[in-house]
Parts: C-alpha cells; sequence; structure tokens
C-alpha cells in the first residue's frame, strides 16, 4: 500500500494553527491534490504555486471556499479530511516515509514549528536521530541491528531551516554516504524541529549526544559533526551547552574532532530578513513553497538564522537581538565553506550574496569586529563559486575538501 502524503493526524494538527497559517496550507493542500492528480510525474523541487496549480470544477470551488471561509472566521482544515479521503489511507508503518511528506513537515516546523511545540501540536517534530530516514532509537541493540557493522568513526550530520534529514541527498549525491564508502565514517542523521530556537535545540541535542556516545557499540575514535545552515549553528549550539554540562558527567564534547560548517550563517543571514531565504529555503522542497506566502510569520529559528545566534537571544529564545559571542570549540577542529553564487573574480556584490541566502563573511565567520570573529584557520576554510546555498550539499567540491579534511 502506497504512504499517503498527509496523514488523516496530520491534517488534524494543522487544523490548530493560526488562521493565516491554515490558509496558507490549504493553497498548499491544494497544490498536493492538483500534482498527485498528475502522477505520475511529481517533480522533486517545487516553485511557487502558479495559475496552472490550482484546482479546477468542482475540486477548485471546495478550495476556494475553504481559503474564503479561513478568511472570514478562522476556520479550520477539518473539512478537508473528507475530501482528501483518497490520500489519507493508513500508513504502512513498515514502509519508509516519503519524501514529499518528510518535506512539508519539515517545512512547517521550519516556519511555524515553535508553535507547534508549544501548543503540543502533533506536527511538531520531536528531536531524535535517524537513520535511511527512520527513527534510530539510542540502544545499543538497535543501534547494531539496524546499522549492521557500525564503526568506530561516527559522524553526525545536521540539516538546516525547513529541511530534514533525507534532504541531505541532493542531485545523486549524499556527503554522508561518500564518507562511509571512502573513509569508513558511520553516519546518523538529526532530525529535528528547525523552527525552534537554536539555544533550545542545542540544549536537546547535547543530551542526545551524550546518549549516543555512550551506547557506541564500539569505542569511538572520531567523532565528526557537519551542519548545512543552521545545522551548524546547532551542533555549536550543542558543543557549547554540553561543555556547560560537563559537570554533571557530559562526555561526549570533550571527543568532537571535527566540526564542518557548510553556509552556516554566523553572523546572520540578512537577505532572510527580506524574505529572500525563506523563499529560498521552501522552493526547495516539494510541495512546501506555498508556505513562503505567509510572509509575516517567524519561528524562533527564523529569526535565530538571521542573526545567527547560537544561545538566546537579549528578547529570549527567538528574540529579535543578537545574542552573546560564542567562540568555537578550542579542542574541536573546526572548517568553514562558504559559496558565491558569481565567479573566482567575483565583485564586493557577489560576496555579499553569497549563496544567495547567506554572504561569504558570515559564512566564513568573519566580523568586522575583531573579538567577534571566530577565528577559522586560513587552511580549514573555502570558498566554492559559482555554487548556491542548497548546492553546497551536491557540491563535488565539497565532497573532496571533506575528504581531504576528514580523511
Amino acid at each position: 500500500m502506497t504512504q499517503p502524503l498527509l496523514q488523516a493526524a496530520d491534517l488534524r494538527g494543522a487544523a490548530r494553527l493560526t488562521t493565516d497559517a491554515v490558509a496558507g496550507l490549504t493553497s498548499l493542500v491544494e497544490a498536493m491534490h492538483t500534482r498527485i492528480a498528475a502522477l505520475p510525474r511529481i517533480p522533486l523541487l517545487s516553485d511557487a504555486v502558479t495559475k496552472d496549480e490550482r484546482a479546477h470544477g468542482v475540486t477548485g470551488l471546495v478550495y476556494k471556499t475553504v481559503r474564503g471561509a479561513t478568511h472570514l472566521a478562522g476556520g479550520t482544515l477539518d473539512a478537508l479530511l473528507g475530501w482528501l479521503a483518497p490520500a489519507l489511507a493508513a500508513a504502512d508503518p513498515h514502509q519508509a516515509p516519503r519524501p514529499e511528506r518528510e518535506a512539508i513537515l519539515a517545512a512547517l516546523n521550519g516556519v511555524l514549528g515553535d508553535h507547534l511545540a508549544t501548543t503540543d501540536n502533533p506536527l511538531a517534530i520531536a528531536m531524535q536521530f535517524r537513520y535511511a530516514g527512520r527513527p534510530l532509537p539510542i540502544q545499543r541493540h538497535a543501534i547494531r541491528a539496524r546499522l549492521g557493522t557500525a564503526t568506530p568513526k561516527l559522524l553526525v550530520l545536521l540539516h538546516g531551516l525547513c529541511m530534514n534529514d533525507l534532504q541531505w541527498s541532493r542531485e545523486g549525491h549524499e556527503h554522508g554516504e561518500t564518507l562511509a564508502r571512502e573513509l569508513g565514517y558511520t553516519p546518523i542523521y538529526l532530525h529535528y524541529n528547525s523552527g525552534l530556537s537554536v539555544s533550545t535545540n542545542g540544549r536537546i541535542l547535547a543530551q542526545l549526544m551524550e546518549g549516543l556516545y555512550s551506547v557506541w557499540p564500539m569505542p569511538i575514535e572520531r567523532l565528526t559533526m557537519i551542519g548545512h545552515s543552521m545545522g551548524g549553528l546547532v551542533a555549536r549550539s550543542a558543543i557549547h551547552h554540553g561543555t556547560l554540562m560537563q559537570r554533571g558527567g557530559l562526555r561526549w564534547p570533550g571527543r568532537v574532532d571535527d566540526l564542518v560548517c557548510l553556509g552556516t550563517p554566523h553572523h546572520g543571514a540578512p537577505l532572510e530578513r527580506i524574505g529572500h531565504g525563506l523563499d529560498l529555503l521552501l522552493g526547495a522542497a516539494p510541495y512546501a513553497a506555498p508556505l513562503a506566502r505567509l510572509g509575516k510569520v517567524r519561528s524562533a529559528g527564523i529569526n535565530d538564522l538571521r542573526l545567527g545566534n547560537v544561545l538566546r537571544g537579549a528578547a529570549g529564545d527567538g528574540g529579535t537581538e543578537r545574542a552573546d559571542h560564542v567562540a568555537l570549540p578550542s579542542s574541536t577542529r573546526c572548517f568553514a565553506i562558504a559559496a558565491k553564487l558569481g565567479p573566482a573574480a567575483g565583485s564586493l556584490k557577489a560576496d555579499l550574496l553569497g549563496d544567495g541566502l547567506v554572504p561569504v563573511a558570515s559564512a566564513l565567520g568573519q566580523h568586522k569586529n575583531a573579538a567577534l570573529s571566530l577565528g577559522f584557520l586560513p587552511e580549514r576554510q573555502a570558498v566554492i563559486h559559482d555554487t548556491g546555498h542548497l548546492g553546497l550539499l551536491s557540491s563535488a567540491e565539497v565532497a573532496a575538501l571533506l575528504k581531504q579534511w576528514l580523511g
């Protein structure tokens, strides 16, 4: 049986979102409905919903009515449950998760994740480690059973805002699999609610990492973390919080050998402030682009991304002010990779635009105030040209650098 794109519980949870979010999600479900009807062609990448993606006939009238009722009365999506019955068949728990469904849930969490969490919405993603898209229990026997032969080289990969662990695979390439095949690492993928503040995710991850470290089937000889975009901030936050928690017995922070940040906005992503960054990220998630219309909705995670916060902002988690400076972990080799849309001899404008979301200087931890610069060593930083923010996930140059640095 084919696993449904959105399950009934998902849509019931969506019905509890704010009025604007419900209206946006209605547009998204309409786009999904239209595209599902057009099978077998399902696009892997999604642009904003166009007029051609609006449903027609009776179905189109239904969506138009729901959208209008939502704006007038703050309605819910309960009525959609009956109309989308073919897509709401019971899921087979033995099947791998559908990338499309995972992408839309990740996008929802990125935009509204703090709201979902505080209201105990079933759509909220609970942080966990995953392998091949499925949860990896932090138990020694479960790890042995799921991974087969684990190695002493543990690699933890952290995705970015509005994304999920399955999206490390892009254009036929996956950095974790490559490092496993060529350097003998065992890749484990973090799945988390990217709408929560970076600090909150960092504290949760610090405890999860200790659990993983404790039950790994063999002594860990090398522990490496790779974070794309927000994932680099979450990794830095986890190491920082974990170091503070060492008084309580946490061991893993002092054992992190390498931290690689791919397109991480260490000093913020100013392009997100005008909505471009959110459009870019949601455009990469199947069926998620309509959520970019929720321009006034900004989760704590989005606020932290645009400011580069690793700890709490002055106004609290996800606040609108820059948080305190956090240095790179002293016992870890730290690497930074930036991307630039322009060529090697690009202009100042190209440097400022960077990869389309993160300026080059921010990705390299550079700041006009020397006291705030992170100080990545010159030999541990690189700029990839003619590459966008998401292109870092499939870049052959990035793959070569990872092999060189982590070999």
